[in-house]
């Protein structure tokens, strides 16, 4: 079974931003983890910091976009990984050994449907969506079938570009794990306490961050909801 989990905690400019040698550091611990689990190990990504992101809402007929995250949080999304495995115990017993756990908190949400990615490449973005936490869709219901076509229909249009992705189970399913000063401690529910929840995401690719909006303004949004455009950082570079 696929679990996304979102790596998530304060965001220090010195450790986040790529090039740096915190940033370099942390990056080897996350390939110190990596290499063990690597077998279990479906997709994921860090991002650079949400100083750059770009925020796409919907007001009626009108698509209103901003620089920043969607939300002001206290804590903010660094990353993801995705996950394979049997069930939420396996998940939760894997997560407690990733940094982001010692400084912040995973939030792990099994996926309805997952699309696989490639290496993420220099040109990659993320499109993170928010939705309402009263507003978010049940699978199997005629709501969630409708939002699916839509992305259907989006997937059409911009399957040249797109390179990975996936929907998530309503927040209800959410366990978070956070283990700052002491062992891992396990939460029901999503990170943030918020109205807002992370719905589902998507990886594409465009040459700059005005294409990057552009896309991510047609990707099929509930009302209250936005799309946070996050771009990738290349690891390989």
């Amino acid at each position: 079974m696929y679990y996304l989990a979102l790596l998530t905690g304060d965001e220090d400019e010195a450790v986040a931003q790529p090039g740096t040698a915190e940033f370099d550091a942390e990056v080897e611990q996350y390939a110190a983890f990596d290499a063990r689990v690597a077998d279990v190990i479906a997709g994921g990504a860090a991002l650079y910091p949400s100083a750059d992101a770009v925020t796409i809402r919907r007001a009626g007929t009108d698509t209103l976009v901003t620089d920043g995250p969607f939300a002001e949080h206290a804590e903010v999304v660094g990353g993801f990984y995705v996950i394979d495995v049997p069930d939420l115990d396996a998940a939760t017993d894997l997560v407690r050994q990733l940094p982001a756990v010692a400084t912040g908190s995973v939030e792990l949400r099994p996926l309805v449907q997952w699309l696989p990615h490639d290496e993420p490449g220099p040109d990659w973005w993320m499109a993170l969506l928010w939705e309402q936490a009263d507003a978010t869709l049940t699978p199997g219901t005629p709501e969630w079938d409708t939002a699916v076509a839509e992305h259907e229909r989006f997937g059409e249009r911009f399957g040249a570009v797109l390179r990975g992705g996936g929907a998530l189970r309503p927040p209800s399913t959410a366990t978070t794990v956070r283990g700052a000063d002491g062992p891992p401690l396990l939460t029901d529910g999503p990170f943030t306490e918020t109205a807002e929840v992370v719905a589902g995401l998507y990886l594409f690719a465009a040459p700059d961050r005005r294409a990057a909006t552009e896309i991510a303004a047609k990707i099929p949004i509930g009302a209250g909801g936005g799309t946070e455009v996050r771009q990738v950082v290349d690891l390989g570079a």
